[in-house]
């Protein structure tokens, strides 16, 4: 019995000293473990934050250079990634003469939308930054931009102020606000330095243009746009999706459309061009294209962060826009307003948690003093999944539209055609109608407005839309001059671009366009003139080279000089 519990004492002993000793392993290789995770915590913890970048990022800024040597990447294949340039905010620079060089534009400082967009300023490519803003200002110091033009005729311009009234009649002259609450208590008289800004850029349009090269009234236009109060905001009747009239203080009115997708999201390859969003840096971005292209027919636009609840909510008197705010369930600000497509709450429109994204664009006058015409574009597109529009199949129908007025004289079908190769190079297919004043009848220039569908493909371009210039074979002499400069290396139509809309105030908080956009615009350049000089070699065959340029640099010249 005794030997029976002296071995069950011993049995209980060893087991009690086997458990001490794999308790006393576990605890050190606990320790041990938790000593690891340590020296790799802190191995990790003081890693530089900002890594080099791969060598990558580089490929797709130099798919941008315009160097006619080099094929750029194929239609069909997409790039991989999209690299965005962050530049520093430049100020205001002036030339020797103490003119503001071309292409700038200037946010108000102190404004709100200037100290936000500062916060997110890049702090790479200020070399490559540099050298694309002497390109722009090259390019527009370029003579083929700088063309003597003749003195504008009294009924060449759109609008005009009255005659000096008699004494007598003097009070009924004056432009008298009604003090609204709000608005500025100002008046302005016959005297252009009383005008604000919308009224003397309403006043500068011509009958060719909306603005001169070098209008000393863009740089406060913009300011306007970018930092000036906002006093009302309704929303725009018609159109397919949402848009907001914004009134400021001294009776200015601009067009806001807001930011609904981010700027590198391509287009659904599944979706129709009809079902596409409307992109806020895409109307930005086409008034800087049409700027580069000599065109300056896109109303000015600039980019603005607006804050939803104090700028467009608490201001608003549309009842049925102020209805459709909520909270999101992250605590955004959001609204839908009512329009055709995209207004309901899966289609909102929200604020970051109230700054919103958006372009802005300066208003034309109104209906009621300077009336416009609709025309119907022939190249309209059937807007139909399975019909196709007559041109799509008539190899002539050029031929036809040639003898249906207004083209069949004038500069109506140049003036096409410039509308044309801005669509191409922006991937613009939503062209259906253009407008003209109805002042200057057919002879004048076509308004390029609406472009919010624009720039929505960078890895594909769309040849339909260049059908009309490859079945009429014509273009204006002094637009072929100028693709052909913006073709060369030293005025690349990719660098001035991002120069250009470098100076957008929207670009602190990222690049309007991407890397693959501005390279797009190179690759679709080269396109277009492919198709003019193998139209200038199948015309010449026949012996009608000449009949492919409209020579209007030798009209403007002999006009000048008269």
């Amino acid at each position: 019995m005794l030997q029976k519990k002296g071995v069950c004492f011993w049995m209980s002993w060893r087991m009690r000293r086997r458990s001490r000793t794999i308790c006393l392993s576990l605890a050190f290789v606990t320790i041990f473990l938790h000593l690891l995770l340590a020296l790799v915590f802190f191995s990790i913890h003081h890693l530089p934050c900002d890594a080099p970048l791969p060598p990558r990022t580089h490929v797709l800024r130099d798919l941008a250079q315009c160097n006619t040597s080099m094929r750029v990447r194929g239609n069909s294949e997409p790039p991989t990634d999209s690299i965005q340039r962050h530049t520093p905010y430049e100020e205001s620079k002036k030339e020797p003469n103490g003119n503001a060089l071309p292409g700038k534009i200037f946010p108000l400082k102190g404004s709100k939308s200037t100290q936000t967009m500062q916060k997110g300023a890049g702090q790479y490519g200020n070399e490559s930054g540099d050298s694309d803003l002497l390109k722009l200002k090259a390019l527009f110091d370029h003579p083929l931009y700088n063309v003597p033009g003749p003195v504008v005729p009294e009924d060449d311009w759109l609008l005009k102020v009255k005659p000096k009234a008699k004494a007598s009649e003097r009070s009924s002259q004056m432009w008298e606000s009604d003090t609204l609450d709000r608005y500025e208590d100002t008046q302005w008289n016959r005297s252009s330095d009383s005008h604000p800004p919308w009224l003397r850029f309403h006043l500068g349009i011509s009958r060719w243009e909306l603005y001169p090269h070098r209008a000393p009234t863009m740089e406060p236009l913009i300011q306007q746009l970018t930092a000036h109060p906002i006093v009302s905001a309704v929303q725009k009747s018609g159109g397919t999706q949402l848009k907001l009239v914004m009134s400021f203080p001294n009776y200015g009115q601009a067009l806001f459309k807001p930011k609904k997708q981010e700027r590198d999201e391509e287009t659904n390859y599944n979706l129709y061009y009809f079902s596409d969003y409307e992109r806020h840096n895409a109307e930005i971005a086409a008034f800087h294209l049409d700027r580069i292209l000599g065109y300056r027919r896109i109303p000015p636009v600039a980019g603005r962060l607006v804050d939803v609840v104090k700028e467009i909510k608490d201001v608003t008197t549309d009842r049925k826009l102020a209805k459709t705010f909520f909270n999101s369930p992250v605590g955004n600000v959001c609204f839908y307003g009512q329009c055709s497509y995209y207004c309901s709450t899966e289609h909102a429109i929200c604020g970051q948690p109230r700054d919103l994204e958006a372009s802005l664009a300066v208003m034309l006058p109104d209906l009621s003093l300077a009336t416009r015409r609709t025309w119907r574009s022939p190249w309209r597109r059937s807007y139909s999944r399975s019909k196709r529009a007559k041109w799509e199949t008539d190899p002539n129908y050029c031929t036809t539209v040639k003898k249906t007025p207004p083209y069949d004289k004038g500069t109506r079908l140049v003036d096409f055609m410039d509308m044309v190769i801005l669509d191409f190079l922006m991937s613009n297919m939503d062209r259906h109608h253009y407008e003209t004043f109805e002042k200057f009848g057919n002879n004048t220039f076509l308004l390029h407005l609406d472009n919010g569908r624009a720039f929505g493909r960078h890895s594909k371009d769309e040849p339909s839309i260049l059908a009309p210039l490859e079945q009429c074979c014509r273009i204006r002499h002094s637009t072929w001059q100028r693709l052909r400069l913006l073709s060369l290396p030293q005025y690349c139509i990719s660098d001035v671009m991002r120069a250009s809309l470098s100076q957008d105030p929207l670009h602190k908080v990222a690049p309007l366009l991407s890397e693959p956009h501005l390279a797009a615009l190179s690759r679709r350049l080269k396109t277009v003139l492919e198709i003019v000089t193998r139209c200038q070699e199948r015309q010449k065959k026949d012996g009608r080279a000449e009949d492919v340029i409209y020579d209007d640099l030798a009209y403007l010249k002999q006009s000048a000089e008269q």
